[in-house]
């Protein structure tokens, strides 16, 4: 008896499914939402763009108070003048800035990028102008379906011609800040603009042009570095935009009038309110997402159709994920928010941070380097006395003229022959041959260890101490 055939098994039948590499991008039109958040997102555009505007245009003892001199190496902030021997200050700033970035973000996610970043703020100002020239999202869908009209050209020629002109006095006040404002605005007006002062202008116009204009949230998505390594510094106990999937789900649509529980609904909707004034066109009900930037527009949305259903605010909330799925109540939230390991982080900021303070404001605004005169070693004057030469270099890091007296010591008889006080202009620095002194049979023959006492006049807490040597003959 032959053995039964073997029977093949029916193959499977694949799906195949073919994916671009490039998607087209998909333009968000993002709906104007009434609420705290967007109230208090208005608060901070207003605040960075006062600061911003303004900030080339104060004045301080006769100069721009807010100054980053690249031609002069010269950083003016207020009263501090600070030059290149100083960019250990401007390094640790920045570090202490990204540090202070990264422990906000582990303790409320991305509310920078949300509220206070220049690209969310521009965004937010030139959207705000495209809503008053094109109409609401409705109207601003439609006029982009329809076809290229006399209306339609009017009206997108209006709106490009008012963004160009906000990106220009952009790209003007942001190069204010590393030349000065008014020689700028006299060579933009005179029409003697130098090439980089106007490269510098017209690329940051331009910039500003395209991306609050078209990239808009696309930066956010893929050009931000700040999005893709935020994932390592949340947590569950990070605050973040959350959706109540518990209380949300099942969702679907109903009267006001109807019992969900009859009809087996959760409080959401599905009103989709919630993506359409979201600024990167994400939908937060299926979860923390990267492209999310924490804005809290969608809570505002949701609250307003909350009210709207008398239900309870808060389905979509600033919120922890324990928070959610352990039903913290708000002190508990709170208390994991602030917990030990954020707590010494931030004690550690804070140390460092009041170290910068405390040797900032410390500084002594003088520097002093003096060296000898290769070409005049050592020399006999008469009288007993033996002469060496060095070359005094003094810079006054202060924005008043300084006079500084020089000290010899360091050898009995020891003295300057001739000036030994020297004024030198705000800011400027002086180099000044002087000539030391000492009686010859002081100090062994060869190098003897001397020190120069630089003293301000005027405030004789300023002063340095400079080593050098003076030689004697065999």
């Amino acid at each position: 008896m032959s053995e039964p055939e073997q029977q093949t098994p029916p193959k499977a039948k694949v799906e195949v499914i073919e994916q671009e590499l490039y998607a087209k991008h998909k333009k968000v039109y993002a709906r104007e939402t009434p609420g705290k958040f967007n109230s208090l997102r208005w608060f901070f555009v207003f605040l960075t763009q006062v600061i911003f505007y303004f900030g080339p245009w104060l004045q301080w003892n006769g100069r721009q108070a807010l100054l980053f001199d690249l031609a002069e190496r010269k950083f003016y902030l207020f009263g501090l003048v600070l030059w290149p021997q100083d960019v250990i200050y401007l390094s640790v700033l920045l570090l202490l800035s990204a540090f202070g970035l990264f422990l906000f973000t582990a303790v409320a996610g991305r509310l920078f990028c949300g509220y206070a970043c220049p690209q969310t703020v521009y965004t937010e100002i030139f959207m705000w102008i495209e809503n008053r020239i094109e109409g609401d999202r409705n109207a601003r869908v439609k006029l982009d379906q329809s076809p290229m009209s006399g209306r339609k050209l009017r009206i997108k020629t209006t709106k490009f011609l008012i963004w160009g002109v906000l990106s220009l006095w952009t790209g003007i006040t942001f190069t204010g800040f590393f030349m000065p404002m008014h020689d700028l605005m006299h060579e933009l007006v005179t029409l003697t603009i130098s090439g980089w002062s106007a490269f510098w202008v017209f690329f940051y116009s331009a910039f500003c042009f395209l991306q609050a204009g078209f990239m808009r949230e696309q930066v956010c998505k893929y050009m931000c570095p700040y999005a893709r390594f935020q994932g390592v510094m949340f947590d569950p106990d990070t605050l973040i935009v959350t959706y109540d999937e518990a209380r949300g789900e099942p969702r679907g649509p109903r009267r006001k009038t109807d019992d969900l529980k009859d009809k087996g609904l959760g409080d959401c909707v599905d009103c989709k309110v919630c993506v359409q004034v979201c600024p990167t066109g994400i939908d937060i009900r299926k979860g923390l997402q990267y492209e999310c930037i924490g804005c809290g527009l969608c809570i505002d949305a949701c609250n307003e159709i909350m009210a709207k259903m008398d239900y309870p605010p808060g389905l979509i909330r600033y919120a922890t994920e324990n928070s959610v799925s352990k039903h913290y109540t708000s002190s508990e939230m709170l208390r994991h928010v602030f917990r030990p390991r954020i707590m010494l982080y931030t004690g550690i900021l804070l140390l460092i941070f009041a170290a910068f303070v405390y040797s900032l404001s410390t500084r002594i605004p003088l520097r002093v380097d003096v060296l000898r005169d290769r070409g005049v070693m050592s020399r006999e004057v008469g009288d007993g006395l033996t002469e060496n030469v060095y070359l005094l270099h003094v810079m006054n890091m202060q924005d008043s003229a300084r006079t500084y007296t020089v000290t010899p010591e360091g050898l009995p008889g020891i003295r300057m022959d001739g000036q030994s006080s020297f004024t030198v202009q705000p800011l400027e620095n002086l180099t000044q041959p002087i000539n030391v002194r000492v009686p010859a049979g002081e100090g062994k023959p060869g190098a003897n260890p001397i020190s120069f006492i630089i003293v301000d006049d005027q405030n004789p807490d300023v002063r340095r101490d400079e080593k050098s040597t003076f030689i004697q003959p065999n």
